[in-house]
């Protein structure tokens, strides 16, 4: 076989069949074809800050944007992922991209952690959407605009961990009927 002809196939797979949504079955509905759980800004944002600021979420995203992981990567991660379980629409989901960013931002600077916005190879790009220019250097330069940090939202957050107690490493206890077990890459008893 041709193997330039064996590769163009090869890449073809795992793909969907152009039309395969209309073989879905109507009864069983994925989660982003059902009728969204939030449909306007203001829910999405309250929703985003309570996700955001759950201990492990809020521990783990915190670590990530203090190794210099891109703020607007995150963004796009939860949206998408919450857009998947059916928490919005994709225009939603669009629009929501601002206020999580600011988010993310003001949680990072209330510890002092070096924040990078966006990748440099993706440059004002978020779900294949350029960014306006004025947006993006607002977000660059951390000036979070009035109205996207409630006093609410600003009281939970004096509430959260700072960045020493985010790194110490978190000890859990096993429960005493794991710690009876044996491993499964012991002997077997008898042999």
């Amino acid at each position: 076989m041709d193997e330039e002809l064996y590769n163009a196939e090869r890449s073809k797979m795992g793909r969907s069949i152009p039309g395969q949504s209309l073989t879905n079955d109507p009864a069983n509905p994925a989660p982003y074809e059902k009728a969204p759980e939030i449909t306007n800004v203001h829910e999405g944002t309250e929703y985003l800050f309570d996700f955001i600021t759950e201990e492990t979420v809020y521990a783990s995203l915190m670590t990530g944007i203090d190794k210099g992981v891109p703020v607007m990567s995150i963004v796009q991660v939860i949206l998408f992922n919450e857009f998947q379980k059916g928490k919005w629409n994709p225009d939603l989901m669009l629009m929501l991209a601002e206020p999580c960013a600011y988010i993310l931002i003001a949680l990072a600077e209330r510890l002092d952690l070096d924040i990078i916005i966006d990748n440099d190879e993706e440059e004002g790009d978020v779900f294949g959407v350029d960014m306006e220019e004025k947006k993006l250097e607002q977000l660059r330069n951390s000036v979070i605009p009035q109205g996207f940090i409630t006093e609410e939202m600003a009281g939970e957050m004096e509430s959260l961990p700072t960045m020493g107690s985010l790194l110490e490493p978190q000890v859990e206890e096993a429960a005493p009927e794991a710690l009876a077990q044996p491993s499964l890459m012991a002997q077997p008893e008898g042999q």
